[in-house]
């Protein structure tokens, strides 16, 4: 039900903004110009003094030309992020090599582009931007100009020290790298997947507010309508039978009439009528999500015992939704047959699925339920059929899961014990959150809006 939809709820991939970049810029500016004024001048070592100050004056006219080609709000593509990125990279490593390569203090300051990268763009990107860090790193701790240092001689590292600082910096990249990027990855996962999430029950919404907005319209149009009835039947007598007027007053009536009929059934969605179109049992509930799966070729057995008169809840999209994710998961992965079996008792109710399929994998098991992850793999033992469901992006559990969540249910993922095979589900709920009797104060003053205001047309 939900799964097929995980391509289309698929978000793009987050992107940096210019001016995130053109601060960070600034900010690498005043340092770097800070750094060369208290070294040269408080320090006294000398240096090449121009260049180093023609590569910081050269990345502050790349800011201001970037502010004037492009508004702030601008946000890059993957591809121009990269390339500013990369040329920061540059523009660090020509510092570098003026001052001393990797025996300057600051040579881990590489590190700062391919983190960025790391948070904010593709696993693509942030490989070559780290590729392009070592190639520098690696240029430097060979070719460079000396060290800055006092008249004594020329400051030299020992090449066995260069190499362990080349090789600390390469790891530092690699590691800082890759655990940056899987943290802010899980994050945007985690961000999209609620997203997705939003945007399915935002969906439903939208069909719920249907019942409200015709209780709304039988409300604004009552009065006018009533005016306009109540007119054409006071002016039906002053009219002879073959006058055409009469026709077209008794004609006014009709229609009148007509609409009254229709704001009736507009607004019988609040009358004590048609409750079980909002409430319903809980064999009724399981049976509306069973019924699509039925002509699948998977038999679907349902069981429904409990202690005490069966629960009675609202009409929730989001549960059937939910569960329907659930019985259709079953179905995709069972052999012959799948069990949906309602439980209640005085304290809770629960639903149990169970299939008799291959069941979950081991190493996903503690964590279905989280955004991205597929509820089962390419087994063996799956079925031809499913191969292409097994690779799809695993929000079909969430979204399921953030939906049953939402109305109060916990949600428990086992495998079926040894000899049987195949996976259960449990959803529970305590029983005052699922047998609720009775309407809601919102529905009775819904319904005592719109008997009033269709009684005005009688």
């Amino acid at each position: 039900m939900l799964e097929a939809r995980d391509d289309d709820l698929r978000l793009p991939h987050r992107t940096l903004k210019l001016d995130t970049l053109v601060r960070l810029r600034w900010l690498a500016i005043a340092g770097q110009t800070a750094a060369l004024l208290v070294v040269h001048f408080g320090l006294g070592y000398p240096f090449p003094l121009v260049f180093c100050f023609g590569l910081v004056a050269f990345s502050a006219w790349l800011n201001i030309f970037l502010k004037i080609l492009w508004p702030e709000t601008r946000r890059l593509s993957e591809r121009m992020a990269a390339i500013q990125l990369g040329y920061d990279l540059i523009q660090m490593g020509g510092l570098l090599y003026l001052t001393g390569g990797l025996g300057n203090p600051f040579a881990f300051l590489l590190l700062a582009p391919v983190m960025i990268s790391a948070t904010g763009l593709s696993a693509h990107k942030t490989i070559l931007l780290g590729l392009l860090a070592a190639g520098i790193a690696s240029i430097l701790a060979v070719f460079h100009m000396p060290l800055p240092w006092h008249d004594t001689g020329d400051f030299f590292l020992p090449p066995i020290y260069a190499f362990g600082v080349w090789t600390a910096l390469v790891c530092a990249l690699a590691f800082m790298g890759v655990y940056a990027f899987r943290v802010a990855e899980e994050a945007r996962q985690l961000a999209d997947a609620l997203a997705a999430s939003e945007l399915v029950l935002a969906r439903e919404q939208h069909i719920n507010a249907l019942d409200g907005l015709a209780a709304a319209a039988a409300h604004e149009l009552g009065t006018p309508l009533a005016t306009i009835f109540l007119t054409a039947k006071e002016l039906k007598p002053e009219f002879e039978t073959d006058d055409p007027r009469g026709e077209d007053v008794a004609l006014i009536a009709s229609q009148a009439e007509r609409c009254r009929d229709i704001l009736a059934k507009l607004t019988s969605l609040s009358d004590e009528g048609d409750l079980h179109i909002r409430r319903m049992p809980l064999s009724q509930l399981i049976e509306e999500v069973v019924s699509p799966y039925r002509d699948f070729g998977t038999r679907i057995e349902v069981d429904m015992r409990g202690d005490g008169g069966e629960p009675v809840g609202a009409r929730n999209p989001g549960i059937i939704y939910g569960l329907g994710n659930l019985v259709e998961n079953a179905v995709d992965f069972a052999e012959a047959t799948v069990k949906v079996e309602g439980r209640w008792s005085g304290k809770d109710v629960r639903i149990v699925i169970s299939d008799d399929g291959p069941g979950f994998a081991p190493d996903v098991l503690a964590r279905l339920g989280e955004p991205y992850v597929t509820a089962r793999g390419r087994g063996r033992d799956a079925r031809g059929d499913h191969g292409e469901r097994a690779g799809g992006l695993g929000l079909g559990f969430f979204i399921a899961k953030t939906l049953l969540e939402r109305t109060g249910a916990r949600l428990y993922f086992d495998n079926r014990r040894v000899p049987a095979h195949g996976a259960v589900i449990t959803v529970a709920w305590p029983r005052p959150v699922m047998d609720q009797e009775g309407e809601t104060a919102v529905e009775k003053d819904v319904a005592l809006a719109a008997s009033a205001d269709t009684g005005a047309l009688t």
